[in-house]
């Protein structure tokens, strides 16, 4: 074992503009003995416009859970590596989250080096509740799982941030619309920080047409970001105050679960989870 510490810094970098560039990350990348990069090709790039000579790991889906345990005993010997992905921040909807585990269970020191994030960008341009949100990276490829995951999310009541990729964002828009109704607020990002940069905002309807007719160009990467169901929050605070009521009245859990349903035309399952809960607190 090596008496210096190893280190792993996750660096994040620009998703465009390389203004963005923090001193924090080039001191990073200058201090490490190794990058790893999804592609290390673009990173190589990166690297090379901010004159940083060092070395290059490629860390992608496909080799990730073979080379962690190498990578971990390197680190352990005192190595200080920099994880970086294409854009952004790394391991969102990126890899990397498996090697930050094991390097953080085997006592080696893993910081972040904070900056440019697509989702925080796009939120924060939106127009939509930002107080409470979920982020659903890509959603599937296949239309019928596409679908089913959409319907998963019929009732979310926070706004939800996507990804998604050039040749799909028709086809999800299209699903969403048929899944959330096309009068749902949303916004579209595009080319964020970019010199082609566009976001629009509207409903998802607005949204589908302008992808449509070519006023929003099929060319880049999108972040889209949806409205939450806020009939369904309320529906939900509504069947919770129902259930105080039922349970203070000596009404089972069970009963009142499904009283509670009926009646607010919420998820049984879910009721009664939230049912038993109220008990465990009475």
């Amino acid at each position: 074992m090596s008496e210096r510490p190893g280190r792993l810094d996750i660096v994040a970098t620009p998703i465009g503009n390389l203004a963005d560039a923090s001193q924090r990350m080039r001191e990073a990348l200058d201090a490490a003995d190794l990058v790893l990069a999804e592609d290390t090709r673009r990173s190589g790039r990166l690297l090379q416009q901010f004159g940083i000579k060092k070395p290059l790991f490629a860390l992608h889906d496909h080799n990730e859970t073979e080379a962690t345990a190498h990578l971990v005993e390197r680190l352990q010997r005192g190595e200080h590596m920099a994880l970086v992905s294409d854009a952004g921040t790394p391991t969102i909807s990126d890899p990397g989250f498996r090697l930050v585990r094991a390097a953080r269970a085997a006592g080696v020191v893993v910081s972040p080096v904070p900056g440019p994030c697509a989702i925080i960008a796009a939120l924060s341009v939106s127009g939509l509740p930002t107080d409470r949100f979920c982020f659903e990276g890509f959603l599937p490829s296949k239309m019928k799982a596409r679908l089913q995951r959409l319907e998963m999310l019929r009732a979310e009541p926070r706004s939800m941030v996507f990804y998604e990729s050039v040749h799909r964002i028709e086809g999800m828009l299209i699903d969403t619309i048929d899944t959330f109704g096309g009068e749902r607020a949303a916004c579209l990002a595009r080319e964020l920080t970019k010199m082609h940069e566009q976001t629009v905002e509207g409903t998802l309807a607005t949204i589908r047409q302008a992808v449509a007719t070519g006023a929003v160009p099929l060319k880049g990467e999108f972040v889209v970001v949806i409205a939450g169901n806020t009939e369904a929050a309320e529906d939900a605070g509504a069947a919770q105050v129902m259930l105080r009521v039922l349970l203070d009245e000596g009404v089972p859990v069970k009963s009142a679960a499904r009283i509670a349903a009926k009646l607010t035309d919420q998820p049984r399952n879910a009721l009664y989870q939230v049912a038993l809960n109220l008990q465990q607190e009475r």
